[in-house]
């Protein structure tokens, strides 16, 4: 009898990698895509195998760890957030150059309607201009048997390959049937170990190859069993959808869509099947999650004359995620009958936890800040962006991870004093060593305050990259000692804090503040285990 397990999406793909014959997860984590190698690292295969499943310091680096170890010929998967592949882009968009020897799949989890993101880009586009093929899940069970097709197609292509989640797909669950796992690939090398030196006359030649490769690629999709042309009796109308916006469109259809339905879930674009459902049906309507990628492709490749309907001409929202419903209004079908919203249920905005340092080290910041007539605080992403919230309204700009140091130079170039960088533990590691030292080497008059939890918090709590070592770094980096200042966040510290801040903002140069204590959440998990124990 088949094995089921109850999956997220997440966890399909990744036991779907593990039993493809993973030999490394390399990852930072970013909701929506944390789970994946959180199953990874908990699970007794990737133990016993000894898979490599601990968090690089961010998506470049996981995403040439990665093509490393596909160039030794073992199977390699790289995981992030959508805005986490704007990270790694130097080094994906010319993997597709290089090539791949070991299979190697990098997953990215978007995030449309923006749950916990500063945007809603759509990472197709990413693979579609690094020539890179695609691959985008219908549901659980597509994840976890896509995987090991991604991997398959990977190495017979030589050729990175892109798999593309969304939050609803990653954080649903379904019951999913699974197999037997397959042995890791032994060591071994390229044929070709001339395109993995990106020298222009090796790039030239390589770029011709997949250029050409991409014209196969195509026909493989044309033919995969992921993409799926369905009959249908109603011709008014052709429907194109693909990933989980399949989905909603059947649950519209419960016995069946009247109307030809052509199921997109990996690319590049089929066009044959595309114009076929174009020649057959009246107008086309496009139900994607996402930004309008196949009907803008759509328009490129069919007659012009041809209707062709979806998020760009209105009938489907141009943002947000889609839903059951907006799929049906986009049908044309009558809504379904549902409860008025309770009028007792109010929204909760996110907050910092009780107990937290970050609460402490804003209000010490903001006490001090305020004493100057146009002070300006620029953040970065983790848990204390919730600072530009009430009761603090402590920062006034939060844009990329790292940009709070680099925006904070900007700033104090043109003149602007004080000038103080907010950036967490985990994000200073990420990306803001380099700013820091932009600003040494340059004598930047500003304060970087590096609050330290000691862990990834925003993202459920994994490993930070410079616990222990954060005083080192900086003062490796080139900060003057006497200035790297260490604080306990704490209430009854309040006035020792605000003397210390005080005194790095009167300092003419680089200087940096660690407010330091563990994450409440964190203390309480380890706290547990102890007791366990």
């Amino acid at each position: 009898m088949p094995k089921r397990e109850l999956l997220l999406g997440d966890e399909a793909l990744a036991l779907g990698a593990l039993h493809a014959g993973l030999s490394g997860v390399f990852a930072y984590p970013g909701t929506p895509s944390t789970e994946i190698t959180e199953y990874i690292q908990s699970h007794p295969l990737a133990a016993e195998r000894n898979v490599h499943r601990t968090w690089s310091s961010n998506e470049k680096t996981a995403m040439e760890e990665a093509l490393g170890m596909s160039f030794v010929g073992k199977r390699a998967m790289v995981c992030m957030k959508h805005v986490g592949l704007n990270v790694a882009a130097d080094a994906f968009v010319n993997s597709g150059m290089t090539g791949a020897h070991g299979g190697l799949v990098v997953v990215v989890a978007d995030d449309p309607s923006m749950h916990s993101s500063q945007n809603e880009q759509d990472s197709r586009f990413y693979g579609q201009f690094a020539l890179i093929p695609t691959f985008e899940p219908s549901t659980q069970q597509e994840a976890y048997d896509m995987i090991r097709t991604a991997f398959d197609l990977s190495e017979k292509y030589q050729i990175p390959v892109l798999m593309r989640m969304t939050t609803r797909m990653a954080h649903s669950r379904a019951v999913v049937e699974v197999g037997e796992p397959q042995p890791e690939n032994a060591l071994s090398y390229p044929e070709k170990a001339r395109q993995w030196v990106l020298m222009p006359g090796n790039s030239r030649v390589r770029c011709k190859e997949l250029i050409a490769d991409n014209e196969r690629l195509e026909q493989e999709a044309a033919a995969s069993r992921f993409n799926r042309y369905t009959e249908g009796t109603d011709k008014r109308m052709g429907i194109i959808a693909s990933g989980i916006a399949y989905n909603y469109l059947m649950e519209n259809y419960p016995d069946g869509c009247p109307y030809p339905v052509l199921k997109i879930s990996q690319y590049p674009l089929p066009k044959a099947l595309v114009r076929r459902l174009a020649e057959e049906c009246g107008e086309l309507l496009v139900i994607e999650e996402g930004q309008p990628f196949i009907e803008q492709a759509v328009r490129g490749v069919l007659p012009a004359p041809l209707k062709i309907c979806g998020r760009l001409t209105g009938e489907l929202p141009r943002t947000g995620e889609l839903t059951p419903d907006s799929v049906r209004a986009a049908l044309g079908l009558a809504p379904h009958r549902a409860h008025a919203a309770s009028e007792i249920v109010v929204p909760r905005p996110p907050a910092l936890c009780q107990g937290c340092g970050h609460r402490d080290m804003y209000t010490a910041l903001t006490e001090v800040v305020r004493e100057f007539p146009n002070g300006k605080v620029f953040s970065d992403i983790g848990c204390y962006t919730l600072g530009w919230l009430a009761p603090f309204h402590a920062i006034d700009t939060c844009v990329d991870m790292g940009a709070s140091i680099t925006m904070a130079m900007g700033a104090a170039y043109a003149g602007q004093h004080p000038s103080v960088a907010v950036i967490g533990d985990s994000t200073f590691t990420h990306s803001g060593m380099t700013g820091l030292l932009d600003a040494v080497n340059e004598g930047a008059n500003i304060t970087v305050v590096i609050s330290d939890n000691l862990t990834t918090a925003m993202t459920g709590g994994q490993d930070s990259a410079g616990t222990g070592r954060l005083e080192q770094i900086c003062a490796g980096i080139g900060v003057d000692p006497a200035h790297i200042r260490v604080v306990v966040p704490l209430p009854k510290n309040r006035e020792e804090m605000k003397r210390v801040i005080r005194e790095e903002i009167a300092y003419r140069g680089v200087s940096v503040i660690i407010p330091r204590r563990e994450c409440i959440q964190t203390a309480k998990r380890h706290a547990a285990a102890k007791y366990r124990k």
